[in-house]
């Protein structure tokens, strides 16, 4: 984002650092990382696009809802009930409002809402088999919305910072370049929650871009102590859990862990105000950074159209955003604004609360929110937890999500999609078989890596509803109809943004590049 122009203020006498709220220094680094000192000409013709982009758009805002680890297409929206044992699973099925669709018999809620979304069945990755079957791998391919690994890079490198790398813009850095927030707006084009420090995944960054379209990613959930923690905070589990009642986690002499001082889902208010740096030191600073900015306004004077205007305005939303560790109505990421019935709606744990942040964060002005859902690489113990924690937890969680935004008016002008970055086998099996876990019980049996076919879901944002896009062999292991990429996944989110299909941006070096590489996904726009 541009900087903009501020008059110095003046300081009380007396004035004592107590008075104002701190921020560190790495708050800062963030900040500047938003973009908010500086624009070059590519970002001042891409501000004069962004009125046609406006009048494109059938949504206003996306929330992108990861599931981490890859959910089973089986035990989800494409269930196999007429397989063998080995392939359908344990679970049955239930029918959903739209003839002849069933989904899992554990998601009984999105089944009764599924004539207000749709499902694409046949998303899948193009990539080397190598690749496409990997955890860090399928993150890049699935959050930059591409079909290949920039050159030189495997699964091992894909996740470290590697000199020369090539790499494509996430869709949410897409989206802020594309889309941005409108000049009003206090907050960044894409923010990320509800894990800052569990927030690993390769594909994330602003790659060609470059850091003024970067993420803001917020760490609002508590501290989770559990070995290799899946699931939604108070009911999280580990996939490693004993099926020994005897050595449930808690304090017994017998537990596995001891997981009584972390079960506690609430949120805190984003941690900027850690001491370091005050209001009036950042006020010194604007004043240092105004005398630049008069160039900029000669500028405007001479005939920019106005454009510099807007720069005011930027330097607002920086003082905005450093305030976000306050609490009040004016604050999204503080939920005490909400009564309890409508937090009971939405699940009083981390993933609802995710949701209910991002639908407040929506309404600030957010162009993109991703809430980031962990647990869902289910080798082992897989049917346990899918019926005793993940399934139940997105059923109430999504649904409740949905009907609020409904309910608000806000579900036609919000896009949201939820999605892994792979499926699982179509067959059933230890992951190692006579192996035993973290907790020294055998492998159980669970499905396993599979980029070839995973589900997408879509709702809102002027797609249309009750759809089911794509098929599945028998198995569930391959599409037998047209199937769509991670390219085109970006395409129909940027698509429904109103981005023009032969939008460009330009690297450092002023290289252009085509931003839409697949197609908006037929059937749904």
């Amino acid at each position: 984002m541009p900087s903009a122009h501020t008059k110095s203020r003046s300081r009380p006498l007396g004035c004592q650092p107590g008075e104002h709220p701190a921020f560190d220094r790495r708050a800062l680094l963030q900040l500047g990382g938003l973009g908010l000192v500086g624009a070059g000409m590519p970002d001042l013709l891409r501000l004069r696009a962004e009125a046609q982009t406006a009048s494109r758009a059938r949504a206003k805002s996306v929330v992108f809802i990861f599931q981490s680890g890859g959910p089973s297409q089986h035990e989800t929206f494409d269930p196999k009930p007429a397989a063998p044992e080995g392939i359908r699973g344990e679970y049955s099925v239930t029918q959903t409002r739209l003839p002849g669709v069933n989904f899992c018999e554990y998601l009984p809620r999105l089944a009764a809402r599924a004539d207000r979304f749709s499902i694409v069945r046949t998303m899948h990755h193009t990539a080397d088999r190598q690749f496409r079957n990997e955890h860090s791998s399928c993150h890049y391919l699935l959050l930059s919305g591409s079909t290949e690994l920039p050159p030189g890079d495997t699964n091992a490198t894909i996740t470290n910072p590697r000199p020369g790398r090539i790499e494509w813009p996430s869709i949410g850095s897409q989206v802020a370049f594309a889309a941005p927030v409108d000049a009003t707006v206090g907050w960044p084009a894409m923010v990320e929650i509800p894990r800052e420090n569990l927030m690993k995944y390769p594909g994330r960054g602003s790659g060609l871009l470059g850091a003024p379209y970067d993420r803001w990613g917020v760490d609002l959930a508590p501290v989770c102590k559990s070995p290799d923690a899946a699931g939604s905070c108070p009911n999280c589990f580990s996939h490693d859990d004993p099926n020994d009642p005897r050595r449930a986690a808690g304090p017994g002499p017998n537990a596995w862990w001891n997981n009584t001082s972390c079960r506690d889902a609430s949120f805190h208010l984003p941690a900027l105000a850690t001491g370091g740096v005050g209001i009036p030191q950042l006020d010194d600073r604007f004043a240092l950074l105004s005398q630049l900015d008069s160039v900029r306004r000669d500028v405007d004077t001479a005939g920019s159209n106005g454009l510099f205007d807007r720069w005011d305005t930027y330097r607002q939303q920086a003082l905005r955003l450093l305030v976000a560790s306050q609490p009040g109505a004016a604050n999204p990421f503080d939920l005490s604004q909400e009564t309890d019935a409508v937090r009971d709606r939405y699940g009083r744990e981390e993933w609802g609360q995710g949701f209910l942040t991002a639908r407040r964060l929506v309404e600030a002005g957010v162009r993109m929110v991703q809430i980031n859902l962990r647990g869902w690489d289910t080798h082992q113990n897989a049917f346990r937890d899918l019926k005793g924690k993940l399934l139940p937890s997105i059923d109430r969680c999504l649904s409740g999500f949905l009907d609020d935004l409904e309910e608000r008016g806000l579900l036609d002008e919000t896009l949201v999609v939820m999605c892994g970055e792979m499926g699982r086998t179509p067959r059933i099996s230890p992951i190692a078989a006579g192996g035993k876990n973290a907790s020294g019980e055998v492998f159980t049996d669970g499905r396993h890596h599979w980029g070839d076919v995973f589900p997408c879901f879509f709702a809102g944002g002027g797609i249309r509803p009750g759809q089911v896009i794509g098929q599945t062999d028998p198995q569930g292991g391959v599409p037998v109809s047209e199937a769509f990429t991670p390219q085109d996944l970006a395409a129909t989110i940027l698509h429904q943004l109103g981005v023009d299909s032969n939008a460009e941006f330009h690297d450092a070096a002023g290289r252009p590049y085509r931003l839409l590489l697949g197609q908006p996904i037929g059937g749904l726009v």
